[in-house]
């Protein structure tokens, strides 16, 4: 017999399967920097890439990923209890970015690839001015706060990038209600027609 699932029950599911990725990917990128690439002045993260995608997906349920991508990543370096304040909280700060997303909508992020790019820039841009606030307030020196910028600045490019191939991938970077109702739309050949 087969089961449907409920909107709310693939909401889970979906959301449970980024985190997991977003655990798996992060942990491996600071294992291979703090193993293989040591002497590096500069870091990439999986975080703001997989934060974007599901803030198109599910919209401000990408906390829960920014948050926990910060967790993950502070207890990957095996970092400070204050550092858990710094990128947990920081990263919320993506946040910001939802308010941009649904104005353009995310259908512009396939047509569009300035605002495709302009998306991730600003995602990435809004976690580290998050995490430079955090730290700020915790009592990091103002010159703190470039180098999360400067540090991190790989993870642009690595955000561009992922993006740029999601918009390519169908159901991927959408809606998800979008989604679910285009492929159980009886009218739509196959559940897959054009977005």
């Amino acid at each position: 017999m087969h089961t449907r699932r409920t909107a709310a029950q693939y909401r889970a599911i979906d959301l449970s399967l980024f985190a997991l990725m977003l655990m798996v990917f992060e942990t491996l990128i600071i294992r291979a920097a703090t193993g293989w690439f040591r002497a590096e002045a500069w870091t990439v993260s999986a975080v703001p890439a997989i934060t974007a995608i599901v803030m198109v997906r599910w919209g401000p349920w990408c906390a829960v990923h920014a948050a926990l991508g910060g967790v993950v990543t502070v207890l990957a370096l095996k970092g400070s209890p204050v550092q858990f304040l710094i990128y947990g909280i920081g990263n919320l700060a993506a946040l910001a970015v939802w308010p941009f997303l649904k104005k353009i909508g995310w259908e512009a992020l396939h047509r569009n690839i300035l605002l495709n790019f302009l998306f991730g820039i600003l995602t990435v841009l809004a976690m580290q001015a998050g995490r430079g606030l955090v730290a700020l307030i915790t009592g990091a020196p103002p010159g703190g706060m470039l180098l999360y910028i400067t540090a991190d600045s790989i993870t642009y490019i690595f955000t561009l990038v992922i993006l740029w191939i999601c918009a390519r991938l169908d159901g991927i970077l959408e809606n998800q209600k979008h989604y679910l109702a285009r492929i159980n739309d009886p009218e739509n050949e196959e559940g897959g027609g054009s977005r």
